[in-house]
């Protein structure tokens, strides 16, 4: 394979698209069309596989670094591992399934290896799936605000006490909106056992926001 071309800003430098499409074919090629392409040495083939997934790829690093340049670099260094291991993709899975995967798992080792927790506003899908038996007020007042950014505090102390697996099923289901069947692929487990996995989660943040609920 050709050497790895730079990434700058999650994207590769100097794409054409109309080259890869070609100009008198508008039909865009499946991911797996220019995986092969990528294999056989087209850069250009994966840098429209970067510009496909490259939002996604930083959304749910941010879910699991809860810092903006930090996911950044984790959706870099999956796309650049995705790029240098190209060759050992031989389509038993889709093309998304196989780098989310291995984003997912670069993100869990990043995870693994930090003792800190960023200070970011808890995600509206967690406030609503643990049910706030309260209704928000408008306008807020400050005995509220102050109850607001105790419940953000504690929604993140739960969501960073929960297992790897079950925090990983669930940014990837009510963060990312991914199907059962695509999370039990990412994770090479089986339906059932997302299925286990996200009911244990949202019964432990229940259970530490009690006293909120």
């Amino acid at each position: 394979m050709a050497a790895t071309p730079e990434i700058c800003g999650g994207a590769f430098p100097g794409f054409t698209r109309a080259i890869i499409l070609g100009m008198d074919n508008p039909v865009k090629p499946g991911d797996e069309e220019l995986v092969a392409l990528a294999q056989k040495g087209d850069e250009r083939a994966f840098e429209e596989l970067v510009q496909r997934h490259q939002q996604k790829a930083f959304r749910i690093a941010f879910d699991f670094a809860r810092d903006r340049e930090e996911a950044k670099d984790l959706s870099q260094d999956a796309f650049l591992r995705a790029y240098t291991h190209l060759s050992a993709f031989d389509g038993r899975s889709s093309f998304y399934t196989w780098f989310y995967r291995i984003l997912v798992n670069i993100c869990l080792d990043y995870r693994r290896k930090q003792k800190r927790t960023a200070a970011e506003e808890f995600n509206e899908t967690v406030e609503s799936h643990v049910e706030p038996s309260y209704p928000a007020a408008n306008p807020v007042s400050p005995d509220q605000r102050v109850m607001a950014g105790q419940l953000s505090k504690r929604v993140e102390q739960a969501l960073e006490s929960l297992p790897p697996k079950q925090r990983t099923a669930f940014i990837l289901k009510n963060h990312q909106g991914l199907s059962i069947r695509e999370i039990a692929a990412i994770m090479q487990t089986a339906e059932g056992t997302v299925k286990v996995h996200l009911h244990r989660a949202v019964i432990a943040l229940r259970a530490s926001l009690a006293e909120f609920v």
